[in-house]
């Protein structure tokens, strides 16, 4: 398999963990698949309203007979496992103060819960307990350029103006009177009747000099 490692700057990182801790494995996976990639401002108002049973963990892998809760499906309340992820995301909120990261602008790259060794208790009714390891990572958010931001800035809108009919201002004096067209046309029929008379008086003259030529 290809190695599928993702390079990060370990100057903006910070870590923490949490060992043997008496919670589910199964639990642990689905509380870390809700926070995954998500701020650590939204994974402390989650934890929160779980063990204030205000809002279930959705559950995708491990939802068998598991009840539907409203606007969710499968999902519960895992209280203890929630208390202690709480306070391991306090504990990398702090380690990441101590290396001068900005504390309300992290994001949660790694989180992996892992089965832990289980002892064997009880004296004479032996029997299992559960144990898992809890390990996160979070790494402060980069500050979007100058040069992204221009590229974003919102284009002027250009306005186009679009003038009507009924705004354009015609001058009464250069519009055309129907008398004065009725002037034109009355002149350019005289004109046309004196070109027929002279053309026709011209006739005339040519065929009296040819009679009188015979």
């Amino acid at each position: 398999m290809a190695n599928t490692k993702i390079k990060m700057d370990m100057e903006n990182c910070a870590s923490a963990r949490s060992l043997n801790l008496q919670i589910s494995t199964k639990q642990s996976i689905e509380i870390s698949c809700a926070i995954r990639y998500k701020s650590t401002v939204f994974a402390k108002k989650l934890l929160e309203d779980v063990i204030a049973m205000r809002k279930p963990i959705k559950y995708n892998k491990f939802n068998k007979d598991t009840g539907h809760k409203k606007g969710v499906g499968p999902g519960r309340f895992p209280q203890s496992a929630a208390k202690q992820f709480l306070k391991l995301v306090k504990s990398v909120e702090s380690n990441a103060q101590d290396k001068g990261l900005d504390s309300s602008n992290l994001k949660i790259v790694k989180i992996v819960p892992n089965k832990a060794s289980i002892p064997m208790t009880g004296g004479r009714t032996r029997g299992a307990t559960k144990r898992t390891h809890l390990e996160i990572m979070v790494a402060q958010r980069k500050a979007k350029s100058r040069v992204k931001a221009a590229k974003k800035q919102v284009k002027p809108e250009v306005k186009k103006t679009v003038v009507k009919e009924s705004e354009v201002k015609v001058d009464d004096s250069k519009k055309p009177n129907a008398q004065d067209l009725l002037k034109k046309a009355k002149e350019t029929q005289d004109k046309q009747v004196k070109e027929e008379k002279k053309q026709t008086q011209e006739l005339k003259q040519k065929n009296e000099v040819k009679g009188e030529d015979q």
